[in-house]
């Protein structure tokens, strides 16, 4: 089996089920140095940046099946001395590893979770490359058009529709506060603005820097994300008012 492998040229044998220590010493007998356990889902990525095939059986190894790498390299970090194994210049992709490092699990955590949010920002702009003013605009333009629709409906529905109205307001009155404005009286001179000039830009000027058009400011946020949000806040409250009664702990006592 070692000598199959090493006919069909490769140098470096990847495993994901494992092997014992005789097959390991037989491979780094025979100048192949290997690695002995490697999950699915990784090997899987590992055979698509390289241009490998996975190959299950020995009699199907071919030099047509294996994979180009420019290094591949044993690193250690941390106070541990944790290692990891760093391939690179692979051939058939451009992908790249994070390893993110910090002083504590949370901190890793938070830094984990703003790349992986900015990730999916990318990734819902190349789904859809549409976007809206930032900084509270589009919700305030929202609120506009929502409470202005409310107008043209007769009846008790309207509190309901002019309610949703409210409710959009909160976020551009929640980052006029968090940025030093009173916010009432700020959003207010928002709401003024967007309907005499009929701009869906002006949005809160939270880095002070003189203006509150947004589109002059280059702040954006993707169509397809805001939407999302909307939609998923939305269903939330529904679900909330669906629920009629709340059982408290101490009833089963």
């Amino acid at each position: 089996m070692v000598k199959r492998v090493k006919d069909s040229g490769a140098n470096v044998v990847i495993c994901q089920w494992g092997f014992d220590d005789e097959a390991n010493h037989l491979l780094m007998h025979n100048k192949l140095p290997a690695i002995r356990w490697v999950g699915g889902v990784e090997i899987e990525l590992l055979a698509i940046a390289t241009g490998a095939r996975i190959v299950p059986r020995f009699e199907e190894i071919t030099p047509e099946k294996l994979g180009k790498a420019g290094v591949i390299k044993e690193i250690s970090f941390g106070t541990s001395s944790d290692k990891v194994i760093l391939i690179q210049e692979c051939e058939k992709s451009k992908a790249i590893t994070v390893l993110i490092r910090g002083g504590s699990r949370t901190i890793c955590d938070e830094a984990k979770r703003c790349l992986h949010d900015a990730i999916c920002v990318v990734r819902n702009m190349i789904k859809n490359n549409s976007v809206c003013g930032g900084g509270g605009a589009t919700e305030l333009a929202c609120s506009i058009a929502v409470a202005a629709e409310a107008d043209t409906i007769k009846g008790v529905e309207q509190y309901a529709v002019r309610a949703f109205a409210d409710a959009l307001e909160e976020i551009p009155l929640t980052l006029a506060e968090n940025s030093g404005y009173a916010p009432i009286e700020y959003v207010s001179k928002l709401r003024e603005e967007q309907v005499t000039e009929q701009n869906p830009f002006i949005g809160v000027d939270a880095n002070h820097k003189g203006t509150t058009n947004m589109y002059e400011q280059g702040i954006f946020e993707s169509v397809m994300s805001k939407r999302q949000q909307l939609e998923l806040a939305t269903q939330v409250v529904k679900m909330i008012l669906k629920i009629d009664d709340v059982i408290a702990p101490q009833e089963y006592e």
